[in-house]
């Protein structure tokens, strides 16, 4: 059984390799079907994105996205809640 390293470098490998996905899993001794399966995973995962907060102190503050989702809101805060609320509109 591959480590997730492994499965990530084999998985980053490929891209940079020119190989056909054929030649690549032959040459690592990977099934097509698997190596498949690694990739769609990996492009399924979450990823982190960019984020710009623009405070106005007496407005509350705009959350914007990277995929261009925009939060307002005039209440304030505490760290921990922001995070929640940026976690639950990246989802």
């Amino acid at each position: 059984m591959r480590s997730k390293q492994e499965i990530r470098s084999l998985v980053d490998g490929f891209a940079k390799s020119r190989m056909t996905r054929r030649e690549y899993c032959e040459k690592h001794n990977i099934p097509v079907t698997k190596f498949d399966y690694w990739r769609r995973a990996r492009r399924s995962k979450p990823r982190l994105v960019d984020i710009a907060i623009e405070t106005q102190p007496s407005a509350g503050f705009a959350l914007v996205l990277a995929n261009g989702r925009r939060i307002e809101s005039s209440w304030t805060f505490v760290e921990a809640e922001l995070l929640r609320l940026i976690r639950v509109a990246e989802a």
